[in-house]
């Protein structure tokens, strides 16, 4: 128990020592500590000086490069800003260009809508002209009907009066058979009606020719009008054809390639199409010339597509002119097609299309033959309409009447044999096979249509324009007009106008009434009808007038 005592006094006391010699320990390490700390406050300081140093530095730096990227920045904006303006002036160069070119095409079409109406202008003008004609005729036949409309008043009040006169003398025969005969009424009365019978029927035979001559004169008047009147209704294209094509070229240095080495592209040309190539001094123009307008067609846009490629050799010649002659072929046989559409035919021979589409590249007088053709079938039509007869067969004949010109030139024998043999294989009605016979007398006429279409036939041929003749010939004409009128008594001048389709003459007015020169205007119509050629008609105008002149001063 002692011990234990003395053991835990001893230990208190050791804790003392410790404790105290603890504590001088510490504080030793506290005062190290607060060294530590003051040095380490000292270098946060310093750091926090080196941080601001470099900070600014740093900031310095950022604003140094700051400036330089600014700087080139600037420098890169300003040659953008070159760049774009460059490129602006080169679209606003470009744009001007277009523009001009635009302007140029504006104007050129400005021109050919000019031109156009200018043509229109013409045209406008012959209608007037067809219209104030179509008048005068139409005051011309009214004039006719109402002298026709008097005589048959005259007419009506002789009849009147010889029935007067009859009765009369029916009375008159039948006081007088009682008289001096020894007749009943009844027989005197057949006596008489028996002498008055004769007397009629002498009468009546007279009128019936007078009536008879009237008819005939108006019925030559209404198939004259008939005539006209379908003529008028139609105003058909005049087109005439000529033996050359012109081909623009953008540059005259095309010409050359045209030609190419030692002439081979010309032959290779000349060989495919079969047409003559012209290339002579004339600028920028090259001329295609042959008597086919179907060949001179394909060489003339085939030439067109190898100036457009640029590539002109042989080779390719012969693959163009191949492919241009196939969309030829099918636009012939749509052409064809478009016709008979037009002109309202739906159950033509399809083989057929292509023979009458081909027709458009046939000339005869260097008139169209297409239109000629659809001008033939309008005017058949017409005036079958007119007569009460089948129009749609005059028209088909119409159509058909030249068929065989499109390979007339390809095999022997007359177009219309040809033709008529064509229609027959593609089984045209016999009217129109009819029609094609007759119009060139290969065989009489079966039907009315046929002979309709021969009419037309020649009505189209003869409308003024519509073929071309010889300058010579021409000028021979006027020249025997002007001599025929200039040869009547009394004429002073004379002048043909229009090309030859009206005379104007001048008489002398002293010594000419006006009945006068109505006689004479009649004599230089007869003598111009019996001793010239003419299509058409010629108009005889004669002027008759007095001039008196005096200056007041």
């Amino acid at each position: 128990m002692i011990e234990i005592v003395v053991g835990i006094s001893a230990l208190a006391a050791g804790g003392a020592a410790g404790f105290i010699g603890c504590k001088a320990t510490y504080g030793k390490k506290v005062e190290e500590k607060a060294k530590e700390a003051e040095e380490i406050l000292k270098k946060k300081e310093q750091i926090v000086k080196e941080a601001e140093e470099k900070g600014r530095q740093l900031t310095e730096e950022l604003k140094r490069k700051a400036l330089l990227e600014a700087e080139q920045i600037k420098r890169e904006a300003e040659d953008l800003k070159r760049q774009q303006e460059l490129i602006i002036e080169k679209e606003l160069l470009k744009r001007k260009k277009e523009l001009e070119n635009e302007l140029k095409k504006e104007r050129e079409e400005l021109q050919a809508l000019e031109k156009a109406l200018i043509t229109r202008e013409a045209q406008l003008e012959k209608r007037i002209a067809r219209i104030e004609h179509r008048e005068e005729e139409i005051d011309k036949r009214w004039e006719e009907v109402r002298k026709l409309e008097e005589e048959i008043r005259e007419i009506q009040k002789e009849i009147e009066e010889k029935e007067k006169k009859i009765k009369e003398a029916e009375e008159r025969f039948e006081l007088e058979l009682q008289r001096i005969a020894s007749m009943t009424k009844e027989e005197a009365k057949a006596e008489l009606m028996k002498k008055v019978e004769e007397e009629s029927k002498l009468e009546a035979a007279k009128l019936m020719k007078e009536i008879e001559e009237q008819a005939r004169k108006e019925a030559d008047k209404e198939a004259k009008w008939n005539l006209v009147t379908a003529i008028q209704r139609l105003a058909p294209e005049i087109t005439t054809s000529y033996t050359v094509s012109v081909v623009d070229l953008p540059s005259n240095d095309l010409k050359g390639r045209i030609i190419g080495r030692e002439g081979r592209n010309i032959r290779a040309f000349e060989l495919a199409t079969g047409v003559d190539l012209i290339i002579d001094d004339t600028p920028d123009i090259v001329t295609i010339s042959s008597f086919d307008p179907l060949r001179r067609e394909i060489a003339k846009q085939s030439l067109e597509r190898l100036i457009a490629d640029g590539r002109i050799h042989p080779g390719r010649i012969e693959e163009v002119v191949g492919q241009v002659r196939e969309e030829m072929e099918e636009s012939v046989r749509k052409l064809g097609e478009e016709t008979c559409l037009e002109l309202g035919f739906t159950d033509v021979n399809p083989e057929l299309y292509y023979y009458i589409g081909k027709l458009n590249y046939r000339t005869s007088y260097t008139q169209n033959v297409l239109l000629h053709t659809k001008e033939v079938a309008y005017l058949a039509g017409m005036m079958a309409a007119e007569l009460g007869l089948d129009e749609k067969a005059a028209r088909r004949g119409g159509l058909m009447h030249d068929i065989g010109k499109a390979i007339s030139h390809e095999v022997g024998g007359s177009h219309s044999k040809i033709g008529a043999e064509l229609a027959k294989r593609y089984g045209e009605p016999d009217v129109v096979i009819n029609a094609i016979l007759y119009h060139h007398n290969d065989e009489p006429a079966r039907y009315p249509e046929a002979v309709l279409v021969a009419a037309a036939d020649a009505l189209s041929a003869a409308r003024p324009g519509a073929r071309r003749e010889a300058l010579q010939s021409y000028i021979n004409r006027l020249e025997k007009i002007e001599a025929i009128v200039n040869s009547f008594e009394n004429v002073e001048k004379s002048f043909a106008i229009q090309a030859g389709r009206e005379v104007r003459v001048i008489v002398n007015a002293e010594k000419l009434s006006d009945e006068e020169a109505y006689l004479l205007t009649k004599e230089i119509a007869k003598r111009i009808e019996k001793e010239v050629e003419f299509p058409g008609q010629v108009k005889i105008t004669t002027i008759r007038e007095s001039r008196f002149v005096e200056i007041a001063k």
